[in-house]
């Protein structure tokens, strides 16, 4: 059975991302335990296939990873002037997220990999989204404490090194991401929601409405946005009933309600954040996922965070959605670490639910 050594002098990691609404493929070259670099990366976005339904429909989805995947992974080999014979291990996205939409990266990097002789390794997206501030310009060092806003996920982790992760809190209910889509959706905007809102707060007064900041005064570092989801839902309903939509007063109330509760999302997990970095006594932060990249977020964490005497780190704008490049640095880091080997065993699975601890290594 041949697996990736430690000892090899550098290693490039070919990466697919098709966990949900994006196609993502990227290669990424690592020496020995230095911080990987991005050679070059391609991604496809499905916002204008699921935008008619309001949302991820994901047999639509499973069937564009298949049209995209492959052209995607021409153009990045293309970019890096390397070719397939040049990889030294392909990473997928093993979990969690849409089963469908997985087995397409999964099935297509073991094939490839069986046809190429080349080792697989399956990757936890949450992962890497953890390790992608490592794309950076500016990338982390360890241990620090992490928080992960990820569409259907907010989570809050101590971080000790590549593997070494503790659950500090979690969403209980739904997640950050899921209350900017769902409160999205109450506003009538458009599918992502959580841009369209961010766009639209800019317009309104974040203090024009006080709604609720669930579990914020409670100990502890869990999140609860369900209940600001429908306080926002009641909200509207009491000034639409019967009212003409297109006003300009009602637009204006639109913008509040917008600004309104998105600073209530934004309280709660800089509230939350800090907690944990006082409680763990760490003077680092990485922030990552999708909402990571709401500049209003990053604006409060920021002055919170110099306050305190956190430096704070991020991954590049681009590479906060869902995207190749994190799978496959998360891959060489894990195998640059000795937590896992890549190997030639190619039957798999997937794993819609799985929790980010499972993957913890001793390496």
């Amino acid at each position: 059975m041949m697996q990736q050594s430690l000892t090899d002098p550098s290693l490039c990691v070919l990466g697919f991302e098709s966990s949900c609404d994006e196609t993502g493929v990227a290669l990424v070259e690592a020496m020995g335990r230095s911080t990987p670099r991005l050679l070059a990366h391609a991604l496809h976005s499905q916002v204008e296939l699921h935008g008619a339904y309001g949302g991820v429909v994901p047999e639509l989805a499973s069937r564009d990873h298949i049209r995209r995947l492959l052209p995607l992974t021409r153009s990045v080999l293309a970019q890096a002037q390397r070719r397939l014979s040049d990889v030294d291990v392909i990473a997928f996205t093993r979990g969690p997220g849409l089963a469908g939409a997985l087995l397409v990266a999964a099935g297509t990097a073991c094939a490839m990999g069986a046809a190429l002789g080349k080792p697989v390794l399956g990757v936890h997206h949450l992962e890497g989204h953890l390790l992608s501030p490592f794309l950076a310009e500016d990338p982390p060092c360890f241990p620090f404490v992490a928080l992960l806003v990820s569409g259907g996920h907010t989570q809050l982790m101590r971080v000790e090194g590549v593997g070494k992760y503790v659950l500090l809190g979690e969403s209980i209910d739904d997640a950050a991401g899921e209350a900017f889509d769902k409160i999205a959706k109450t506003l009538g905007l458009g599918y992502p929601g959580g841009p369209a809102l961010a766009k639209l707060a800019q317009e309104g007064k974040a203090d024009a409405f006080r709604f609720p900041r669930p579990l914020l005064h409670v100990p502890g570092w869990d999140f609860s946005f369900a209940g600001l989801k429908t306080a926002v839902a009641r909200q509207v309903a009491l000034h639409a009933n019967g009212a003409d939509l297109a006003t300009a007063l009602y637009m204006a109330l639109r913008a509040d309600w917008a600004a309104s509760a998105q600073e209530a999302i934004v309280d709660v997990l800089v509230a939350k954040t800090l907690g944990a970095l006082r409680a763990t006594r760490m003077d680092r932060l990485v922030v990552a996922g999708g909402v990571g990249a709401n500049r209003r977020l990053r604006e409060r964490l920021d002055a919170a965070c110099s306050q305190a005497g956190v430096r704070v780190h991020y991954p590049p704008v681009a590479l906060c959605t869902d995207n190749g490049a994190m799978i496959a640095m998360a891959a060489a880091m894990r195998i640059a670490h000795g937590v896992e080997r890549a190997e030639t065993t190619y039957a798999f699975d997937v794993r819609p639910r799985w929790p980010l601890d499972a993957v913890c290594g001793s390496g």
